[in-house]
């Protein structure tokens, strides 16, 4: 695969520590037949020849194979919802995928996830969620959960060579995510048009992101570069990222990065690189002082513009919203804890 080589130096950097969020352990190629499960009833069958002649050739879905008509308005929400979660399990070419997926939940907000909650009314974009190495679903709850209280369907799929639970583990595996990911998008998809599927008709199908934190994050950079890019995605947010190869490809999508200028593991040049070398419009919010957390995880003043931000982003790139846009930079800046640059 074209970016095996260029991924051989990055890993070994990546690796040193891990970059999964180790607060947090608990559970838990490039070809077509992808199938799923949920925990709760019988999977669809394979995708359609069309995508699964795409998947065997070892590519996403192409601006001609996903093209569309313009997606429909939709109103950003104004409130802040209950979060439920379910569990399914999605293959791709004999390769595991267990995925949560977050969504907005009837009830009131606030609390922990509801396990198989009532969906609320309304359509919901998609955020593809992707963990970082030796993490979990389950380990980036705290995000992942935010997003979809905001009034997003969130999935965070286990990569089966990379996770907190791989045996073996894996990290050169990295390079097969991307297209995990973007087959993990395409069965949350199907599932707005599934008869008995709790999300049936609740998902903007039209409307996707996809973000992660380390490893997550160059799986997120894969997804929009050379022959792994997936043209379904409207925005990217890479978190204490770097690049997996190859230049941004395709049409023009914003993209958010994320990272501390301190980070020991993946480092803040890696990130840096990657913005200066996009043409697309973007943002990069620094962490001054900031470690490879990516400001994810914690109360401080910085990671709560790393909320705001991320937030705001995504309302800007899925719902149209020009008064998040308009937030972005006035959110992203802490005195002496965060800064932003960005074209956005």
């Amino acid at each position: 695969m074209r970016m095996r080589g260029a991924l051989a130096g990055l890993l070994l950097v990546v690796a040193l520590t891990g970059c999964g969020n180790k607060a947090d352990k608990a559970d838990q190629s490039q070809q077509s037949d992808v199938t799923a499960s949920e925990s709760a009833e019988a999977g669809d069958p394979a995708a359609d020849s069309g995508q699964a002649a795409l998947a065997a050739a070892g590519a996403a879905p192409s601006a001609s194979a996903s093209k569309s008509a313009a997606p429909p308005a939709v109103k950003a929400p104004t409130q802040t919802f209950a979060v439920g979660v379910s569990q399914f399990t999605f293959t791709r070419a004999g390769r595991t995928l267990r995925t949560l997926v977050f969504y907005p939940a009837s009830g009131s907000a606030g609390g922990s996830p509801k396990s198989n909650a009532g969906v609320a009314a309304g359509r919901f974009p998609l955020v593809l969620w992707s963990h970082g190495l030796h993490g979990s679903p389950e380990g980036y709850q705290g995000v992942t959960a935010k997003i979809a209280a905001a009034g997003f369907v969130v999935a965070a799929p286990a990569y089966p060579f990379t996770n907190d639970k791989a045996n073996p583990f894996n990290q050169n595996d990295m390079s097969n995510q991307p297209a995990d990911a973007s087959a993990v998008i395409t069965e949350v998809l199907k599932l707005d048009t599934k008869a008995g599927a709790a999300l049936a008709g609740h998902i903007e199908t039209s409307r996707v992101a996809a973000g992660g934190h380390s490893a997550g994050g160059y799986t997120t950079a894969g997804m929009l570069s050379g022959s792994g890019r997936d043209s379904r995605l409207k925005g990217g947010v890479i978190v204490s990222g770097g690049g997996m190869g190859g230049k941004f490809s395709g049409a023009s999508t914003p993209v958010l990065f994320i990272h501390g200028d301190a980070d020991g593991t993946v480092p803040y040049s890696s990130g840096r690189s990657l913005y200066d070398g996009c043409t697309w419009p973007k943002a990069f919010l620094t962490l001054l002082g900031g470690d490879h957390g990516g400001g994810l995880f914690g109360s401080a003043p910085a990671n709560q513009a790393v909320s705001k931000t991320m937030l705001d982003f995504l309302r800007f790139t899925l719902y149209s919203d020009g008064a998040a846009k308009g937030r972005l930079r006035g959110d992203a800046t802490v005195s002496g804890a965060a800064k932003y640059d960005g074209t956005i």
